[in-house]
């Protein structure tokens, strides 16, 4: 993808590369929103939203969203669509506008994502906390049936999910040039 106008779906949940996530969709625009994305093979951006920004003129959205797809999907037992999607690659998203169902659509271009190493990732305990997360939570465990906990971006990915910090945090570190920032700020949480 190098710059495409997409549809958005700001969340106040996060997902980044890697990452999975159940959703219950029930608007009608995203309701179309899933069905265009399944029926062209295609997907959709999940942005954080930005509680500052104003609705109207579309600033409560976040500049950087990740690029998902969908790999599952199930009608529920309360009748609504539930999906479960996949966050590919970071995007940073830009002239948003609104559709006349009320969806977001953006120009958003690949982000070069930093990419974490063992080195950058020397507190075993990032890891090893990571692992007790999945088993206590079985609901976080079944979305992975192949966690990849020797992948250092993918735990400090699964980490920043999880964390409750602002979403101007979490873009903030996204932005950095490299996951030093990012492992750093986990590594004090953590300890």
């Amino acid at each position: 993808m190098s710059e495409n106008r997409v549809p958005l779906f700001p969340l106040s949940a996060h997902i980044l590369p890697g990452g999975r996530m159940a959703l219950r969709i029930f608007e009608p625009r995203y309701t179309r929103m899933v069905k265009e994305a399944c029926a062209n093979d295609s997907g959709f951006v999940i942005c954080m939203l930005n509680a500052k920004g104003d609705k109207e003129r579309n600033e409560h959205i976040h500049k950087v969203g990740t690029y998902c797809k969908v790999i599952d999907f199930d009608k529920l037992e309360d009748g609504l669509l539930g999906v479960t999607v996949e966050g590919l690659h970071l995007v940073e998203i830009s002239n948003v506008e609104t559709e006349h169902d009320g969806l977001r659509t953006g120009q958003c271009a690949t982000f070069g994502a930093w990419q974490c190493t063992d080195t950058c990732v020397s507190e075993p305990l990032i890891v090893t906390r990571l692992q007790e997360i999945f088993e206590r939570y079985p609901e976080l465990k079944e979305l992975y049936t192949s966690p990849k906990f020797n992948d250092p971006t993918w735990v400090v990915h699964r980490w920043l999910e999880l964390v409750p910090v602002s979403a101007e945090y979490k873009q903030e570190l996204l932005s950095e040039r490299n996951c030093n920032e990012a492992v750093n700020f986990l590594t004090n949480l953590i300890e």
